[in-house]
This record gives C-alpha cells, sequence and structure tokens, in this order.
C-alpha cells in the first residue's frame, strides 16, 4: 500500500502511521509512530487508506483482537475524518458481517458499520480473500497451516470461484486505490474478485 501511494501522482504528500518505521525513505513520505493507537492527531488530508489488522493468535486474546481490528482501526478513521479526509478505504475481511456467528467475521463487520457512520463522502471497504505476500517483509509470523493452503490453492486456483482465490496483498492495495479514486460518493464493497487484476 504504502509503496502505491508514494508512486502515485495524484499524492504530493503521504502520512503514514504505525508502530514501526517503513524502511522505505521517501521525499513524499512523513511517518508518525504511535505506540497504542489510543491519541492520534494528523495533518490536513484529503484521503486515508486503512490496512491495520492482526490475527487473534497474534493479538493472543479476542479482546485484544478486537481492540485493533475494530477499535484501533476506527480511531485511525475518526482522526483522519477530524483532520478534514473525505475519502477513506479500508482492508476489510472476506465475509465480514456484524451479525456473523463467526468472531473474526462480526469483528471486521462491526467495524465497518462504525466507519460508515463517520460522515465520509466516500468509503471503500475491500475484503479479500487469504492474503498471499511475503511474511518476513511484513514481520509476520509463519502459520504452517496457512502455507500449506496457499501453496494448494496456487495448484488449485482455477477451480475456486475468483472471490475465493488467495490474492497478493499488492493486488489488494492498488485496487483499494483505484476503487477509491474511480467510484462515487457512498459506501462501496470490493470484493475480492472484482480486485484480481486491478488497474495499473
Amino acid at each position: 500500500m504504502l509503496n502505491r501511494l508514494l508512486d502515485d501522482d495524484r499524492y504530493r504528500a503521504v502520512h503514514a502511521a504505525g508502530r514501526r518505521s517503513p524502511e522505505i525513505r521517501h521525499p513524499k513520505l512523513v511517518f508518525s509512530p504511535t505506540a497504542t493507537f489510543e491519541r492520534l492527531e494528523f495533518p490536513a488530508l484529503d484521503d486515508v487508506f486503512i490496512a491495520l489488522g492482526t490475527t487473534i493468535a497474534a493479538a493472543g486474546s479476542p479482546q485484544a483482537f478486537r481492540a485493533i481490528d475494530r477499535d484501533a482501526v476506527v480511531r485511525f478513521a475518526e482522526a483522519a475524518r477530524t483532520a478534514g479526509a473525505t475519502r477513506i478505504g479500508v482492508v476489510s475481511a472476506m465475509g465480514a458481517d456484524r451479525a456473523s456467528r463467526v468472531f473474526y467475521s462480526r469483528v471486521k463487520g462491526e467495524m465497518e458499520a462504525a466507519i460508515s457512520e463517520l460522515d465520509f463522502e466516500t468509503v471503500v471497504f475491500v475484503r479479500p480473500a487469504l492474503l498471499a505476500g511475503d511474511r518476513d517483509a511484513l514481520e509476520q509470523r509463519h502459520r504452517p497451516a496457512e502455507k500449506a493452503i496457499l501453496f494448494a490453492a496456487r495448484w488449485l486456483k482455477p477451480l475456486f470461484p475468483a472471490n475465493y482465490r488467495a490474492i497478493d496483498a499488492d493486488a489488494v492495495a492498488a485496487g483499494l486505490i483505484d476503487g477509491l479514486h474511480t467510484m462515487g460518493p457512498g459506501r462501496h464493497v470490493l470484493l475480492s474478485g472484482a480486485l484480481q487484476k486491478p488497474k495499473k
């Protein structure tokens, strides 16, 4: 996501916030470290993109997972709206539904519902299937079961409906950025199949 935004001529400056400073160095990049996500202040913004999330296993408990994937994401959105942002793009998850019996999907659905009420002019949620990518580069733990699923998914890709195929994180980022610029006012949801071949 960050690389895509930095290469995008439509943005003169890119302000990033997170716990870890990115390895990227770029004249357009301004990084603001935040350890707790509790108090967030941004400069004047036009668009905001949020790709914040974890897993229940990595978070340590369902409560800690909710604190990141719902509460922290919503706080980012609120701070961006206060800073003047009128358009927001958020990475959610396939199956997001606040009425779901599945805890993970329910939390994602709660997050989407909360952000949809923040008075942004344009809201775009992307709901990718299983993300493929470099876990080492993202400093994420390796999950053997997930690795096996990704391996099988590459071989069986033609047999899966487009919305359920593993997808590269870069394709998700490209689709989200493009969607925010091409879709009009309102709330929009892009499923994984629509992100498989994003515009360049």
